[in-house]
């Protein structure tokens, strides 16, 4: 337990991080890889040149000193990084190479404001944030590697089959090498896809929704090809799977991980909200509801710029006409003639909470909402001002987590 000192002495740092958050994790970095290049293995090399990974570490030390009184407040944000540190392989004897180097980032930002006092607290600390994550991470690869069909680390996978969904997105199907059994997962869970490019030093992972209902022989992920339409670095493993990957191609992929799942012990209606490849969870758990759960209202809503970027569309249809209890809402921002003349969407421009209200029954629903930043930026304010509460919302982030709500830390 760390003692009431060293509490208080980690709390006057706060403001101090308020300032100069970004700036230390950013060194953080520098200094990790250029001693331990080979840690760019499990590293996602687009959001180190982007700064989402700096800027998600940031706010995760930021918020472990602001409740360092009272860490069983951060747990929840454990588990959800545990999650990804599991399929991604990050292991015990990480964290005190990690802490070294945090330690370090922060003695150099700081400087002689960085007193000995104030090491030794973060020092003491780190120590006790990091036995959290080890023990937490513990049990997730227990439960992982003795579950059926379970394993460990990353197992050989081949592509069966891969089916265009949209100008930009395609679904994968992927079946064991091995022909033994594959591990279940709970519906809005992803996989980790580890690939490494011909002449590359290093691996690239990179973790995608699985987009089917559990208890299938294969895996489906679907994958937005990201350099599709703007010329920028990021992109690389969707590009490789779109570009180089086909029919029997091998892909390295860790059991299913993640914390946002679909709630089915609740029997209330239900809402899933996504922009763009954002459905790909929401198509998992709208799969399970309607074949598993087929008394429980659903309503399904995608925002997309126009039905060649709307991905699974027919499928979705399909499943409305089917179950009665399923209504499916379109919103396109840039319709095309066709999509006009073909009635493809419901709304013109943007979702709003006035349409939202307008299509969703009622308020007392449980929500899932996942897409770009900004799209996931205006659900989750349309849903607080509609008074929706906090425990009925639930939102994925593609990537290191980020805020929906004005950032303490710059």
């Amino acid at each position: 337990m760390l003692s009431t000192h060293s509490i208080q002495v980690i709390k006057s740092t706060v403001p101090v991080l308020e300032i100069h958050g970004v700036t230390i994790t950013k060194r953080f970095y520098e200094l990790l890889f250029s001693n331990h290049p080979e840690l760019l293995n499990i590293f996602n090399h687009a959001n180190q040149k982007q700064g989402k990974q700096q800027t998600a570490l940031a706010n995760a030390v930021y918020a472990a000193a602001l409740h360092i009184d009272n860490l069983a407040a951060i747990i929840p944000v454990v588990k959800q990084i545990g999650h990804k540190h599991r399929s991604l392989g990050v292991k015990p004897e990480h964290y005190p190479v990690v802490g070294k180097y945090l330690l370090m980032a922060i003695k150099e930002v700081l400087g002689d404001a960085a007193t000995e006092e104030i090491m030794s607290a973060w020092a003491e600390a780190y120590g006790i944030i990091a036995d959290a994550f080890i023990s937490i991470e513990k049990e997730m690869y227990e439960e992982t590697r003795s579950q059926a069909g379970g394993w460990d680390g990353f197992r050989a996978f081949r592509i069966d089959r891969v089916v265009k969904e949209s100008e930009v997105i395609s679904s994968f199907y992927l079946v064991p090498e091995d022909n033994r059994a594959i591990a279940s997962f709970l519906p809005g869970q992803y996989v980790s896809v580890k690939i490494k490019k011909e002449g590359a030093e290093y691996t690239q992972i990179r973790q995608y929704s699985l987009s089917d209902v559990s208890g299938k022989p294969y895996y489906r992920i679907s994958v937005k090809r990201e350099d599709a339409y703007q010329e920028r670095s990021e992109g690389a493993v969707s590009t490789y799977l779109h570009q180089c990957a086909q029919e029997g191609t091998t892909l390295m992929l860790s059991a299913p991980a993640g914390d946002f799942v679909l709630d089915t012990a609740d029997e209330r209606p239900v809402v899933l909200l996504s922009g763009g490849v954002g459905l790909t969870p929401m198509i998992s758990m709208l799969n399970t509801l309607t074949e598993h759960y087929p008394s429980r209202p659903v309503t399904f809503i995608h925002a997309a710029q126009h039905g060649g970027l709307h991905a699974m569309r027919a499928q979705v249809n399909a499943l409305a006409e089917q179950h009665p209890q399923l209504s499916v809402h379109y919103c396109y921002a840039q319709p095309t003639e066709e999509d006009r003349q073909q009635r493809h969407y419901h709304k013109e421009g943007y979702i709003d909470l006035a349409w939202l209200q307008s299509v969703i029954p009622g308020a007392n629903a449980s929500y899932y909402f996942c897409g770009p930043t900004p799209f996931m930026a205006v659900i989750n304010e349309s849903l607080q001002q509609w008074g929706i509460p906090q425990a009925d919302i639930h939102f994925e982030f593609f990537g290191p987590a980020a805020s929906l709500q004005p950032v303490a830390s710059s």
